[in-house]
This record gives structure tokens, C-alpha cells and sequence, in this order.
């Protein structure tokens, strides 16, 4: 399967929205929603988002057009360590038609999502979006106690810490 494209899953959603009939909201992370940031080496083989229905019926729509999928209500459980809260406030909206929007975090937001599972391809995308829109070590540091504030006092806590404190060293701020 050749990579997917922002331009392509849109096409996809638009598709979803017209033979169902229903409204869409989709919340894009993981690597389209690097793509929508700007990343051109960006490429991915699936779909990762929040959905606020339908996530079964979208997933298996998805599937049926070769797109595998990591759908969910709420990408704030995906991790012990909680997104800051208002994260869905704060998304930007890409695209918007009749009963569908698509939007991704907020650049500070998507990098907390990323240093939460903390791999290096994470930490290469988290610093791609710090350095592209000037995302400041305070910033991150920031966001990271309001997650950690939110999330459940857990020994998962004590890692992503260690994420932050060594994304903050690699930005060098």
C-alpha cells in the first residue's frame, strides 16, 4: 500500500459523510496530522484519530477502502499520561464542509501527544513542530505539568518527566 495523503483521507471523509448522512468531526494526530503541520517527510499507512461518533462504522468504512485505522472517542485515554485539558478546543480546524470538520492539536498540544509515548520517531516529530512553529521550551513545560495535573498518579508519570526534561535538552532553549 502506497503511503496516505492529507488530500486523499479528505476525499475519504467527504465520501463517509455523502452515503451516510451523518456529521463527521475527526480529530487528526499522529502522522497526517504531521503532514497537515508541514513535515514533507511526513508518510503514513493509516489513519489515527478522535472521532465524536461513529467510530466503528468509520473504521470499518476506512478498511473497506484499504485505510487501516486507529479510531477513538477519546486520544486522551490513548496514554496513562493525560493531553492538557481543552485540547479539542484548541485544534485548528483544516477543513471544514456541511457535516464535516477535520481538525488537528494545537502544535503544543501535538507535541505533548507525542513525547507521552516518547520513541525517537516521536521525538523527531515533536521537535519538527516545535522548530517549524516556534514552540518555546517553556511552553512544552507548560503543557506537560497540565497533562501531568490531569492524568492519574502513576509510575507512567515519572517516564514522560524524563521524556520532557530530555525533549527540552534536544530543543536546547
Amino acid at each position: 500500500m502506497s503511503a496516505l495523503t492529507l488530500d486523499h483521507i479528505l476525499v475519504l471523509f467527504e465520501e463517509y459523510v455523502r452515503q451516510s448522512g451523518q456529521r463527521l468531526d475527526v480529530l487528526l494526530i499522529g502522522r497526517l496530522a504531521l503532514y497537515a503541520y508541514g513535515s514533507p517527510q511526513a508518510q503514513t499507512h493509516d489513519v489515527d484519530a478522535e472521532l465524536r461518533q461513529d467510530v466503528e462504522r468509520v473504521g470499518t468504512f476506512l478498511k473497506q477502502h484499504g485505510v487501516p485505522s486507529n479510531l477513538s472517542e477519546n486520544i486522551s485515554g490513548w496514554s496513562i499520561v493525560s493531553l492538557p485539558p481543552g485540547y479539542r478546543d484548541r485544534a485548528t480546524v483544516l477543513h471544514e464542509r456541511k457535516n464535516l470538520r477535520v481538525a488537528v492539536l494545537e502544535p503544543t498540544d501535538f507535541i505533548i501527544s507525542k513525547l507521552r509515548r516518547g520513541t525517537e520517531q516521536d521525538f523527531t516529530d515533536a521537535e519538527f513542530v516545535a522548530r517549524h512553529y516556534g514552540v518555546t521550551a517553556q511552553a512544552v513545560q507548560m503543557a506537560a505539568d497540565a497533562a501531568i495535573a490531569a492524568s492519574p498518579k502513576d509510575t507512567a508519570l515519572f517516564v514522560f518527566c524524563k521524556a520532557v526534561a530530555l525533549f527540552l535538552e534536544r530543543l536546547g532553549q
